[in-house]
């Protein structure tokens, strides 16, 4: 990606999405057509159920969430992360975003398990490093940003995906 200036936002891989270089909390929505089993690393093996899913993540790396997000879109990369293994599989669609150093990941995380008809297909997936439950929701129907915004009280920007 191309950043002409600190704080500009950055051309995010084949997406054309735009995202700011700067630090910030992601949810990254993913869809995944049909159920799949799926070797997550260290984690084993489990079964994903096809519908929707959310991934509450941070960016507080060089690049920020430009460079996070843009690594979530490359269709081949080192598995390093649980979400690299989901993503393999799965198709983005959206990423919703707040910039700030705040550490939000795990309000974020909760705020999305506490979204009515939520289900935790795999616990501890993206959370090895704290005490949530986890960071990957499952959605029989595609997310509500809105509800989500409510849920963790502050506005939440969006870009879709065209991958």
């Amino acid at each position: 990606w191309d950043v002409p200036y600190p704080g500009a936002p950055a051309q995010c891989g084949s997406s054309r999405c735009m995202l700011p270089d700067q630090p910030g909390t992601y949810v990254l929505v993913l869809r995944l057509p049909r159920p799949i089993a799926i070797d997550v690393g260290r984690l084993g093996r489990f079964q994903f159920p096809g519908g929707w899913y959310a991934y509450a993540g941070s960016a507080r790396g060089p690049g920020g969430l430009a460079a996070r997000v843009s690594r979530h879109l490359r269709p081949s990369k080192p598995l390093r992360w649980h979400v690299d293994y989901l993503r393999a599989r799965a198709q983005p669609d959206r990423v919703w975003y707040a910039v700030g150093a705040q550490k939000r990941e795990c309000a974020w995380a909760n705020g999305l398990a506490g979204l009515p008809g939520v289900s935790i297909p795999v616990p501890q997936f993206g959370a090895s490093d704290c005490q949530c439950i986890a960071h990957l929701i499952h959605f029989g129907t595609p997310p509500d940003r809105e509800a989500f915004a409510r849920a963790v009280g502050e506005p939440i920007l969006q870009e879709k995906f065209n991958v």
